[in-house]
């Protein structure tokens, strides 16, 4: 069987690691659910979402050198309705979520210090500290007795 990506396919858990699940599909192919691809919270441990047995089924991610990527949250269609409710509501700024521009395009955009800025303002700061450390050490100097001659 030829695995095309993008495709949904029914697999059965035949292995579960730290890392994801391994999961056969037809005929014998086998393909790897990443831990990140299990489910669309956190998950800590895989063994807490899945069984080796488990009939699941996957969406195919990526194929490269027989190696195939599974998602098994991919493969959920989530409702258009809760989509599209999710791009329309407004942020915690009160403008609508715009994904497709530039957050830092309005307002009070500051550009980054360069750096030959940040390192004329090291340099400055060092030089600074440097002659303030100098100026305590040679008032130390001599101590007791002063110099010997």
């Amino acid at each position: 069987m030829v695995v095309e990506v993008g495709s949904k396919v029914q697999g059965k858990v035949t292995g579960i690691t730290n890392f994801g699940a391994f999961v056969e599909l037809s005929e014998g192919v086998t393909g790897l659910v990443h831990i990140s691809e299990v489910a669309d919270s956190y998950v800590k441990d895989v063994n807490d979402h899945l069984k080796v047995g488990d009939q699941i089924e996957v969406k195919v991610i990526s194929e490269k050198e027989g190696k195939i990527s599974l998602s098994i949250k991919k493969a959920i269609e989530k409702p258009q309705e809760q989509i599209s409710t999710y791009s329309k509501r407004p942020s915690r700024h009160g403008r609508p979520n715009s994904h497709s521009k530039d957050f830092r395009s309005k307002g009070n955009f500051k550009p980054k210090e360069s750096f030959e800025d940040k390192m004329a303002s090291f340099l400055k700061a060092s030089e600074e500290n440097l002659s303030t450390l100098k100026r305590s050490t040679e008032s130390k100097r001599g101590g007791r007795g002063g110099r010997r001659g």
